[in-house]
């Protein structure tokens, strides 16, 4: 555990631990100076135990001590506690089982001289020292017998999840990642949540590891937690689990950042939905979900790291910067020139230092935030971020195309194939009847806004290369001055930029994290999609708009094939017979910065956000600037209302949009 955190928590005394769990007050405590930890975020019939984690020796007997710290280690449990930190209950070891070992019985818990066929202690210990190290191995159950009695009293049930690790080089058999001991379990009263949790184990996916849960199969779970916990309590289920030392160097204790981040999330996600399984079969709270055994509060470290990133990043917005600042001069100029010189695009300078923003994103304490889902997103938006700073500060030099691909990505096959389908069918021009110029479009803009309660400005620009964008910062929805709507795009354009851009932006500012509004990682895809699904929605999506976005697609691979913005100009205009104005738009949009290859994701969002929506609600993408990727951690966020759910202006549940075409088209895509 963090030394800084650990100094935080409070000092307390057996006794005044006990008294506060009575009282079911949530406090985080070292206890009985510092032989263990007691964290209580919420009461709930879920309990977390690492008794072996600790590595602490107390003084005076350091100097009788025989074993390298590698050598403790090997036989310790190291970062079980981290395994376990996402859960609202947990008691954590803090002294080395060589002093006393928790899954011993009391009299037997402090080794003579020797264990695990070394020689521990230089001398055996006097019968003093063992007094002591027994008295707090007493008091750790003591602990643990409060909090077992006080969750049972109020939940009817509980189950305690007993943590462990094990070493599996000297084992010549292959052994699996997760083992459930079940020798001391009632099987016949509690087997179906032992298979549960087998279940969800075996779901488990980490980096380079082949994973697998198992019953039985390296300890049966004969330790004295579970057997003083059954000699104590009725209807408390103990699952003593051992998790292969995949995790870290065995020998040197060394940890592995990446499989046990992963671990960790993944692991919440098993427990939780055990805990979920256990208190449906045997708790009062038949309907309970795996958000309802999980904090209902946000740590202090998570408000107070999100706070942090909001004011560092809290302008970043690629597109306020990516437009050229001189489009209507070089389109003018590009025009009467017949498409024969390429545009000298110019770009308002930025004012971010690239390399100290980067810094300070590094500097933020992700590994303060106990829950691992939570630290989990927290780290994807930074790593977005510092792919998304280095394409801003590059924007017109030449690796700002390489950057637009590292963040953006480019399509692939089947994305091309996609659009090349759309372009081969025949749509009927939309463009009939009278057109709305921009500041018609900005009455109908806002009449929309008012009719569907958002408070927003909206503004003409000369800015824009796209028809219409939200400014999210400055809830501002701004209109090409140029731009002119037929009465079905006019409407398409609202549920799109008013109903998804401005929504989402106008939800985000509603949470206590203002991480929705800075944008989870991949949220430029799932907006976009989103946005297209919007339209689809509102029976305002044509094959005619369809084809649009597929053009948007097929001009980011010539961006990429050409890099030559005549030629892909003239490819555009030629092959699709668009109009100048058209194909120097859809050129532009694709060669702004640099090579911009956003465009492409339109299409293959659409699709993605199509076919979720075919397998559930859609509704909490629209909290705030949501990706895919933290979707899963979003859902429960909203489900342990520690952000707000989002109230959609329309129905986003996937339903044909009447026009049997546009259904066999929309399903159509790969």
């Amino acid at each position: 555990m963090n030394l800084e955190r650990l100094l935080k928590m409070l000092t307390l005394s057996e006794q005044e631990c006990i008294a506060l769990i009575k009282k079911r007050q949530c406090f985080h405590a070292s206890v009985n100076n510092g032989a263990f930890i007691v964290k209580i975020d919420d009461y709930s019939p879920v309990i977390c135990a690492a008794i072996h984690n600790g590595h602490n020796l107390r003084n005076e007997l350091q100097k009788n001590f025989l074993l390298s710290k590698e050598e403790r280690f090997y036989e310790e449990d190291p970062y079980t506690d981290e395994l376990i930190s996402s859960f609202p209950i947990q008691i954590i070891g803090n002294d080395s089982r060589f002093e006393y070992d928790l899954n011993r019985a009391k009299t037997l818990s402090t080794y003579f001289k020797t264990a695990w066929a070394k020689q521990v202690w230089q001398k055996p210990l006097s019968a003093k020292q063992r007094a002591v190290s027994q008295q707090k191995h007493q008091s750790f159950y003591n602990v643990l017998e409060a909090i077992v009695a006080t969750t049972e009293k109020y939940f009817g049930s509980a189950i305690v999840f007993d943590i462990h690790s094990y070493n599996y080089q000297r084992i010549e058999k292959d052994t699996p990642t997760f083992n459930i001991g079940t020798g001391q379990i009632d099987v016949e009263r509690w087997g179906a949540v032992v298979k549960h949790f087998n279940k969800q184990l075996n779901r488990i996916e980490l980096p380079n590891i082949s994973a697998r849960s198992a019953i039985d199969e390296v300890f049966q779970g004969r330790g004295y937690l579970i057997s003083h916990v059954n000699a104590h309590f009725d209807n408390t289920l103990v699952l003593p689990t051992e998790v292969k030392k995949v995790f870290m160097n065995e020998i040197t204790g060394e940890p592995y950042p990446l499989v046990l981040e992963e671990l960790k999330a993944s692991f919440k996600e098993a427990l939780s939905q055990t805990a979920a399984y256990f208190v449906r079969r045997y708790g009062k709270k038949k309907q309970t979900q795996k958000a309802d055994v999980l904090s209902s509060s946000l740590s202090k470290e998570t408000i107070a790291l999100d706070r942090k990133l909001y004011s560092l990043c809290r302008n970043i917005e690629t597109l306020n910067f990516i437009n050229p600042v001189n489009i209507a001069r070089e389109r003018s100029k590009f025009l009467k020139g017949k498409g024969q010189q390429s545009p000298e695009f110019c770009y308002q300078q930025i004012n971010i230092n690239p390399f100290k923003f980067k810094e300070q994103l590094y500097k933020l304490p992700v590994d303060e935030i106990d829950d691992a889902g939570i630290a989990q997103l927290y780290r994807h938006v930074i790593s977005n971020l510092t792919s998304k700073v280095d394409l801003i500060a590059s924007i017109g030099t030449n690796e700002f195309i390489y950057n637009s691909l590292r963040y953006y990505g480019e399509p692939s096959q089947t994305d091309i194939a996609n659009a090349r389908f759309l372009l081969h069918l025949k749509s009927e021009s939309a463009q009939d009847g009278e057109l709305l110029s921009a500041d018609q479009a900005i009455t109908y803009f806002k009449e929309q806004a008012a009719v569907w309660g958002l408070k927003c400005r909206i503004e003409k620009s000369a800015k824009l290369v796209a028809k219409a964008m939200v400014n999210n910062e400055k809830t501002l929805l701004l209109i090409n001055k140029d731009a002119h709507f037929n009465h079905k795009e006019i409407k398409a354009f609202a549920f799109h930029e008013l109903g998804i851009h401005m929504l989402t932006t106008i939800n985000a500012k509603k949470h206590p994290l203002r991480v929705f509004s800075i944008g989870l990682s991949g949220n430029t895809y799932t907006q976009e999609g989103l946005a297209i699904y919007s339209e689809f929605c509102s029976g305002s999506l044509t094959l005619e708009r369809l084809q649009i976005i597929a053009l948007r697609v097929i001009a980011v691979s010539y961006m990429l094939e050409h890099n030559d913005f005549v030629r892909t100009y003239h490819a555009l205009l030629n092959e699709f017979n668009l109009t100048d104005e058209h194909a120097f738009t859809l050129t532009t949009r694709v060669y702004r910065g640099g090579g911009f290859t956003k465009d492409h994701l339109y299409l293959k969002g659409f699709r993605d956000i199509l076919q979720l929506a075919k397998q559930g609600s859609i509704d909490n993408l629209l909290v705030g600037k949501v990706g895919l990727l933290d979707f899963d951690i979003t859902n429960e966020l909203v489900d342990r209302e520690l952000i707000m759910p989002p109230n959609p202006l329309f129905d986003l549940t996937y339903k044909s949009s009447g026009d049997a075409i546009l259904d066999f088209v929309v399903n159509s895509l790969k």
